[in-house]
């Protein structure tokens, strides 16, 4: 049985509750996880507050050094832990220990940054005064991470909030809680103090989230996920004026202009739809438009890639798409395919769930291509979060410009275009926090990542990332004393 991370102590939930685990690729029983609740919750947030102080005084190098072990730890057990990401995910293992060393990078990034936390010095309008800023920690953090990176989404909130000076109580996924709990094997063998870092695992995500919500201990929540319980969340947080940083649903639009390099496009394409976690990710290209000039060349060349993808068991060697995370989410993802072929969109590849084979077990999709889509439909406006992609022809810079932003969402774009006038015009008109140019790979340590509209508010990432931890305090020094 897994156990919480609790004040530095691995503890069961009230009464021993558990919970089974199963593998999405086979639904094989994975293990039984500790089932925590407003108890426990309460007594996680506790040691993090008690723990804050001591933690906020030491200086951010020696945060940073801690921080800096837990990456070496990490990067030596990317192998071990891609496994669990595998076995409790179901993304192919190379892909997971990819996400691994990436998120370990985190932790150095932070740690440096950690550093340069640097306040102001104001020019005074009085002689005899002096003005500069601060900037504090906020305090205990509550953080509730998705299961489509389970690694990664943990350390980009943590890796910031501990750099900070914050202390944090974490509630992963309930579909991959293992990953998060070798993560903090990893921060107590680097020395992370006792109450610095807490892990909550529940079945039911709502009495965590309600005691974070409900708690005065808890200064600021971060949370990734669905734009329907953000909102929830955000309502709920506004009774004590909470702090939040929201990254929630995208519907990212690829828009591919007629002077882009072709076959470098149609590769970074797939990646960015097919690649991430199967579709499964809020970066992913849902809405792809191209200009109606290579429509049909692109078109003929995207499928022959789609069609050579290789969908299986994780652990299966060239595996490139794994299962999607549950039953639901297959049955959500089918029903949306057959209601845009009912209304007239077309079926080019795919199309249906994979049953036979490496695909006998689990939760599998073909990859799909669709066209003749409109805008207004669901499948162009809701987030997709499968293998399955649109193909939109387009005629002009204006037109696509005002289709790409007709959506609630405001995550990610992208742009393929060898001139570099367009790229400059489109990008800036695009109503999105993350925009890829020529690129199918996403964001990286250095830049912060986040969205406009409902996709969500505050940045991860680069030098915002720690912001988000922090409050500016203000001084002035009256020197007639």
């Amino acid at each position: 049985m897994k156990s919480l991370y609790i004040d530095g102590e691995w503890v069961a939930a009230e009464n021993g509750k558990t919970y089974t685990l199963k593998s999405p690729a086979n639904e094989e029983l994975i293990g039984e996880i500790a089932d925590g609740g407003k108890k426990e919750t309460q007594k996680a947030i506790l040691a993090a507050r008690d723990a804050g102080p001591t933690w906020k005084k030491m200086p951010a190098k020696e945060r940073g050094i801690l921080l800096k072990r837990a990456e070496s730890i990490l990067v030596s057990r990317a192998g071990e832990i891609a496994r669990l990401i595998t076995e409790e995910n179901g993304k192919p293992l190379a892909e997971a220990k990819g996400e691994v060393l990436f998120s370990a990078g985190y932790l150095s990034w932070a740690a440096e940054e950690g550093r340069r936390l640097y306040g102001d010095v104001i020019p005074s309008p009085f002689a005899h005064k002096r003005l500069w800023t601060n900037l504090q920690p906020i305090g205990v953090v509550g953080a509730i991470t998705p299961w489509n990176f389970p690694a990664n989404m943990v350390v980009r909130k943590i890796a910031p909030a501990l750099a900070a000076g914050c202390t944090v109580v974490l509630k992963p996924a309930e579909n991959t809680p293992l990953t998060a709990l070798a993560i903090a094997e990893v921060l107590h063998e680097a020395g992370i103090p006792p109450g610095v870092f807490n892990i909550v695992t529940a079945k039911d995500p709502r009495p965590v989230s309600e005691e974070f919500l409900t708690n005065p201990h808890v200064r600021m929540l971060t949370f990734t996920g669905s734009v329907e319980v953000g909102k929830l969340l955000m309502a709920q947080a506004a009774k004590q004026l909470k702090k939040l940083s929201l990254e929630l649903g995208g519907n990212a639009p690829a828009i591919v202009f007629e002077d882009a390099d072709l076959e470098k496009t149609i590769e970074r394409v797939v990646a960015i739809k097919f690649l991430r976690v199967g579709g499964q990710s809020c970066i992913c290209a849902n809405r792809i438009y191209v200009h109606q000039e290579i429509y049909r060349d692109f078109k003929t060349k995207f499928l022959q890639r789609v069609q050579s993808l290789k969908v299986g068991q994780g652990f299966t060697e060239g595996v490139q798409i794994g299962p999607l995370i549950s039953e639901h989410a297959r049955e959500h993802l089918h029903n949306l395919v057959l209601s845009t072929q009912e209304k007239g969109g077309k079926i080019l590849l795919g199309g249906h769930p994979l049953v036979v084979g490496d695909c006998a077990k689990g939760f599998f999709y073909a990859p799909t291509v669709i066209e003749g889509s409109q805008e207004e439909w669901p499948i162009c406006q809701n987030e997709i979060f499968g293998p399955v992609a649109n193909l939109l022809p387009f005629s002009n810079e204006e037109e696509v410009i005002e289709r790409a932003n007709k959506t609630e969402y405001g995550l990610a774009a992208y742009i393929y275009s060898q001139n570099l006038a367009r790229v400059f015009r489109v990008s800036e008109a695009l109503e999105y926090g993350f925009i890829g140019i020529n690129d199918g790979e996403g964001y990286t340590h250095e830049i912060p990542i986040g969205g406009c509209k409902q996709s969500g508010m505050g940045r991860e990432g680069g030098k915002e990332g720690l912001r988000e931890y922090t409050e500016t305090q203000s001084l002035i020094l009256n020197m007639n004393h």
